[in-house]
């Protein structure tokens, strides 16, 4: 084992330890590293990729802490850490309760004793400079952000101590932190419905590996017992350092070692890739499985296309919760269909479209001829696309309130792919004009 092996083994074992320590237990790097006989940098390089991990936290006046990694399609909620960090406030008091969960906020505009019928355990009052509407708070249960930058007294300080719920003050207006925290909820939301590998994957689930020293007839009847016929190679440590297939392994004899048949340096993807980038690597390399691998390459599981597209398929079934940027685009979109009952859109130009200069970006343009040219293509053949490539024309500006027709021509279809033009009208005439390539993701 070289120096660099030993190194990441190491560095594994510090971040075991850290997972096996108990939530709310303080993580000092000096005391790491004199207990596990480390450096105090490769201590602190594993502190830092456990908070990656979302396993720790730092912060100021707690120090380091270990919390629980809380499963990322569970929970909508921010907490009370996450809130500090969007209003870029601090923590004037019950700094042990910042990991805990928020359920909602409110805004202290009104008398004290109408304020209480809005304030539960668990959620957070947004208020200026009201030390009585402050105790109130933290009396039914509630964290405090305090705007305008003020603070509040030393004995509402140590309830919040007491009570372990924070008190945050933040120098902006209750307007902005309000709209700051909403848009972070939203973009919460949006995050929850983009599906990522470790949504699908089975990671307890045993994997058929093969080695460089493996012979083709172990390969054959690796293939023989599972029907597979692509499988990753892994080193001793079990990192994937490649891929065979059974075309890599065609004329060879049965006694061949695979060491000079197989590829490496293979395209591989983590816990966190999305099924989108996943299933765009699988359609564009012709790859029906892809090794889901750790920051040190080790193998984690096996991931198949059929698991991918299905995930995908399921996913459009489920509610869907917020909006991207896309979407508040294209919602100001109709589907119509024309005597021959090709579909085409017609669609107004919001101010969110346009450039300081009042004309529509061409990033909102190849953004809107692609959404429409998918979803064409699901119409004409029933299944879902990705884009190859587009060659766009802009002939005109076009500019705020415009009503625009998107009207497409098949050019030719195959079992993978789909070309066509999309035009883009305004009164008839012609303003862009793109052709595009799209390729198939729904044939198996």
């Amino acid at each position: 084992m070289d120096k660099h092996d030993a190194a990441l083994t190491k560095h594994e074992q510090l971040l075991h330890h850290i997972e096996s320590l108990k939530p709310g237990t303080k993580i000092s790097v000096r005391k790491l590293a004199k207990e596990q006989g480390v450096s105090e940098g490769t201590a602190y390089r594993a502190v830092k990729d456990a908070e990656s991990m979302g396993i720790v936290i730092t912060k100021e006046r707690i120090g380091t802490v270990r919390v629980e990694k809380k499963p990322r399609n569970l929970s909508e909620q921010l907490t009370f850490s996450e809130v500090v960090d969007i209003v870029e406030g601090h923590v004037l008091g019950g700094a042990r309760g910042l990991t805990k969960a928020l359920n909602k906020y409110a805004i202290g505009a009104m008398k004290l004793d109408a304020m209480a019928r809005y304030i539960d355990a668990g959620s957070l009052l947004i208020v200026g400079n009201r030390e009585d509407a402050h105790r109130l708070a933290l009396e039914h249960g509630a964290g405090v952000l305090i705007t305008g930058g003020f603070g509040t007294s030393r004995e509402v300080k140590m309830l919040a101590d007491s009570l372990d719920l924070p008190i945050i003050s933040s120098k902006d207006d209750t307007f902005t932190v309000a709209t700051m925290i909403n848009r972070a909820l939203f973009d919460r939301l949006i995050k929850k419905k983009i599906m990522l590998v470790e949504d699908i994957v089975n990671t307890s689930s045993s994997i058929s590996v093969l080695r460089s020293s493996s012979t083709v007839k172990q390969f054959d009847q690796l293939r023989d017992r599972t029907g597979l016929n692509r499988f990753p190679i892994v080193d001793e440590w079990n990192r994937v350092v490649g891929i065979i297939t059974y075309k890599d392994v065609a004329g060879a004899g049965p006694d061949q070692t695979l060491d000079k048949l197989y590829t490496r340096h293979p395209i591989t993807v983590s816990l966190t890739t999305t099924l989108a980038s996943a299933a765009h690597m699988m359609v564009w390399e012709g790859i029906e499985v892809l090794p889901v691998v750790d920051r040190n390459r080790k193998l984690i599981a096996m991931i198949t296309r059929r698991e991918v597209l299905h995930a995908m398929r399921d996913s459009r079934k489920e509610p869907q919760l917020g909006e991207t940027f896309d979407d508040l685009i294209w919602n100001g979109f109709e589907e119509l269909r024309d005597e021959e009952g090709m579909l085409y859109f017609q669609g107004m130009i919001t101010p969110q479209m346009v450039t300081g200069l009042g004309s529509v970006s061409e990033g909102v343009m190849m953004s809107i001829m692609t959404n429409a040219a998918t979803r064409i293509a699901k119409d004409v053949r029933g299944h879902d696309h990705i884009m190859e490539n587009m060659t766009s024309y802009f002939v005109r500006p076009i500019q705020i309130e415009d009503i625009v027709t998107l009207v497409p021509r098949i050019i030719e279809t195959s079992r993978k792919f789909c070309k066509l033009d999309m035009e883009m009208r305004l009164n008839q005439q012609l303003v862009a004009k793109v052709m595009l390539t799209l390729q198939s993701i729904g044939n198996e």
